[in-house]
């Protein structure tokens, strides 16, 4: 077999599509029983990323692939069995389903010494199976290790409630009658305290650093379609960030308005929140800001600034571990956490190896995901040669520097894109 594509949701799918159409004979390994990655898992009932209140935060038209749009009669922001059956629908269409083995779990990924790599897989009746590639496409997300703190506020041990990461969250009317805190400020814990507000008896979100939260249009545009209009590919770096500014002050004003800390830091130098619920949940009284949490004290959860409050949950809304067990220690993460890769593709000294859909987009990231993939089945059928290693590391570490100087060394940074720029370093090497 000439290509192993690991992974079969959005990603994954859309590798599957582009080898398929070149005619290059490939598998994907999907470790769960159907294809569709975290949006078909809370329909299921499986422990993973994925909540029952997950919608789309991106719009359909954008986040559809190219040859195969979402249907018309989705709204402008499908909830996740929507986009569950899309992905379905997309697999049946482009006719990759028969190369997809579902319920087969990746265990090891290995060069050879002949430049070959040998995936070993467990199927679903157990036996593990082993198989040699030319290339292998990592198209499995990251979000499978949950990250706590470390160490937990004192007195956790001891917390009469239960402690409990988003990975385990799978809807509000868990929690119905229950004093819950969540935390964090991303969109797992915004989404999950909209949700738990309407359930819960209290509801309080806890956040120890302001970030700057968006509301998913502006103007009447999607955030998406706004970060791939001409007009604002055209503006300057700086002429974005002002024009972002100040439509922010009129939609919502300051979040210190709300309670919420103000953002340390300028717009576009980290992570930002979509959500056009959280801040009218906490408008309304259903959501309680809090600083971050000091302590655990029997059944109460004592914040920073010296309040505490009787809780019977915390929620931890902290995000992900970076990490794929089954390929060597160091792929595609360095010691320091951060995403070494050509492009946001290629490791430079591992040739055969790509990595799709590792990166972290404001905006849908189909497009991003369809140019990848696109590109990388290009270098497959041997139409695009690779820079020698010494030039991708010299691009790796220059993306990197820039990163660095724009996000500072936050977690997860690396994998951040401009998504106009990025889809622009693909343009000259795709054909139109």
């Amino acid at each position: 077999m000439h290509v192993c594509v690991i992974g079969a949701g959005l990603s994954g799918l859309a590798v599957a599509h582009a080898l398929k159409e070149r005619g290059i004979e490939f598998v994907c390994l999907e470790k769960a029983p159907d294809v569709g990655g975290i949006w078909r898992q809370p329909q299921a009932g499986e422990r993973g990323p994925g909540y029952l209140s997950l919608h789309l935060n991106s719009a359909k038209q954008l986040t559809g692939y190219t040859d195969f749009p979402m249907p018309s009669s989705y709204p402008l922001y499908p909830r996740h069995s929507e986009v569950a059956a899309y992905l379905r629908s997309f697999a049946e269409w482009s006719g990759v389903l028969d190369r997809v083995e579902l319920r087969t779990e990746v265990m090891s990924v290995r060069q050879d010494a002949d430049g070959r790599w040998t995936v070993d897989s467990r199927g679903p009746d157990g036996a593990v199976t082993s198989r040699r590639f030319e290339h292998v496409v990592v198209a499995s997300g990251h979000h499978t290790e949950p990250a706590l703190p470390d160490p937990l506020p004192t007195g956790a041990d001891s917390f009469a409630g239960t402690i409990l990461h988003s990975l385990d969250y799978r809807t509000g009317s868990d929690f119905a009658g229950q004093r819950v805190v969540v935390v964090g400020l991303g969109a797992s814990a915004v989404d999950i305290a909209a949700d738990l507000s309407r359930h819960a008896a209290q509801t309080v979100l806890s956040v120890r650093r302001g970030l700057h939260i968006l509301p998913k249009q502006l103007y009447g545009m999607s955030l998406d379609e706004i970060a791939e209009a001409p007009w604002w590919s055209e503006m300057t770096f700086a002429e974005q960030r002002s024009w972002v500014e100040q439509a922010l002050l009129v939609a919502r004003g300051r979040l210190s308005d709300y309670g919420l800390p103000e953002p340390d830091h300028p717009i576009f130098s980290s992570a930002v929140t979509l959500s056009d619920e959280i801040l009218s949940r906490i408008r309304h009284g259903a959501v309680t800001p809090k600083p971050g949490i000091d302590s655990f004290d029997g059944d109460r959860v004592v914040f920073t600034d010296g309040t505490s409050v009787a809780a019977d949950a915390v929620v931890y809304c902290t995000g992900f571990h970076m990490t794929f067990p089954f390929l060597p220690a160091g792929c595609p993460v360095a010691a320091d956490g951060s995403v070494e890769l050509y492009r946001r593709i290629v490791p430079a000294d591992r040739p055969g190896l790509y990595f799709v859909g590792l990166i972290r987009p404001v905006g849908s990231i189909s497009r991003l995901v369809e140019a990848q993939a696109r590109w990388v089945t290009r270098i497959i059928a041997r139409e695009v040669t690779l820079p020698a290693a010494d030039e991708m590391r010299q691009e790796i570490g220059t993306y990197l520097a820039g990163i660095v100087q724009r996000y500072g060394r936050t977690r997860g940074a690396s994998i951040q894109v401009d998504v106009g720029p990025y889809l622009a370093e693909f343009r000259e090497s795709l054909p139109v």
